[in-house]
């Protein structure tokens, strides 16, 4: 009784630790889809609307969401922890095999496996696994008890690390490697220079703001009123931005998610399967390679989440706002807040079965309290 009472305390400290934005971020998704779908039935025009004023391929309106999606999280990585990565060459190199290397192949395979007959959601879903965590992989890391320090070394290498490999990774996934098993690749209908721009505006533009804005306000206020302070507030906007490109983008889609409601679960179907897949493989080959507990987190929550920020611009740069590719990458995150969560209880119990006698492991008292 006593242990089933632990774990249901252990259980509402995590969830209570998480930001009210943050914890609830599925329903807010779900609200803005609502809200979508209702406006774009109530004013059927609104496509031409948001249309009207473009930059480059994308409607004015729907690049500034984009845009702020992006700024408020790349604000927010720590890059001068990269320098840690020095004395951290096995690290570094597991999370480049989980991140750049398995994780790519295993989404792609779950895509081809569970919508080979949806050409545009199965690429919206390839998009979303070449696009890694840089930003709410630092909560779930700090719920599980992962090395904060070794997380953020990580982020700040993925945030550099997209902007040369996503291009050429989106390419070889989605137009060399269907060639090579004789499939179609008439329906990506993009190239690798379309990609490309669509990295370099979304996340190039952002990803400068945010070094320039970290290092100049740590400059003038200090590390600790950054962190502490600006960060987390600025962190907040993200997801308005994100809401409000949910919104319009389910104004334009309203129609196609009215008609076909199932669509949204055969997405979400290969999400879960992804997101747990790849932290238990995260996790083991941590586990096994001797990684104390502390990394193995760190490790596996870097792999197992996704920058659902990224991979909605380029999806929406790349192929249309009321694209299909467009709507799978909308649901990512849907998935990916309650997975993740779960899965912070799941990296507890693991470390407390697996690493007996390993100091970093929590306590499970200490994450009752709130520690």
């Amino acid at each position: 009784m006593a242990n089933h009472t632990t774990a249901a305390a252990q259980t509402g400290a995590v969830f209570g630790r998480l930001p009210l934005l943050d914890r609830f971020l599925p329903l807010w998704i779900v609200l803005a889809m609502a809200a979508g779908v209702i406006l774009g039935a109530i004013f059927p025009g609104i496509q031409d609307a948001f249309d009207s004023l473009r930059i480059d391929t994308v409607s004015f309106p729907i690049a500034i969401g984009l845009l702020w999606m992006m700024y408020p999280v790349l604000a927010k990585v720590k890059y001068e922890e990269m320098g840690r990565l020095r004395g951290q060459g096995r690290l570094f190199g597991v999370s480049i095999l989980q991140n750049w290397i398995i994780g790519p192949a295993l989404m792609t395979a779950l895509a081809w496996l569970f919508l080979s007959d949806y050409p545009e959601y199965r690429t919206g879903l390839i998009i979303v696994g070449l696009a890694r965590c840089i930003a709410m992989v630092l909560i779930w890391n700090m719920l599980a008890g992962g090395d904060s320090e070794d997380c953020a070394a990580l982020v700040a290498l993925n945030s550099v690390f997209q902007i040369v490999m996503y291009s050429p990774l989106a390419y070889f996934y989605l137009t060399v490697l269907p060639k090579w098993f004789g499939a179609d690749t008439a329906e990506v209908g993009v190239t690798m220079w379309e990609i490309a721009k669509s990295v370099l505006i979304f996340l190039g533009i952002p990803l400068l703001a945010g070094i320039i804005t970290r290092f100049a306000l740590i400059r003038q206020r200090g590390r600790e009123w950054y962190d502490g302070e600006f960060a987390p507030r600025l962190g907040r906007s993200a997801i308005i931005g994100l809401l409000f490109t949910v919104v319009v983008m389910f104004s334009m889609q309203g129609e196609k998610i009215v008609d076909n409601p199932v669509d949204v679960l055969r997405i979400a179907v290969p999400l879960l399967v992804y997101f747990t897949l790849m932290f238990l493989i995260s996790f083991s080959i941590s586990h096994r390679i001797g990684f104390k507990y502390s990394e193995s987190a760190t490790l596996s929550f870097t792999a197992a989440s996704n920058n659902f920020e990224l991979a909605i611009a380029v999806a929406v740069g790349a192929f249309g706002i009321a694209s299909g590719q467009a709507l799978a990458t909308v649901v990512g995150p849907l998935i990916e807040v309650p997975v993740l969560i779960g899965l912070v209880y799941v990296a507890l119990w693991l470390g407390r079965r697996y690493y007996r006698g390993d100091p970093t492991v929590p306590r499970a008292e200490a994450s009752a309290a709130g520690d």
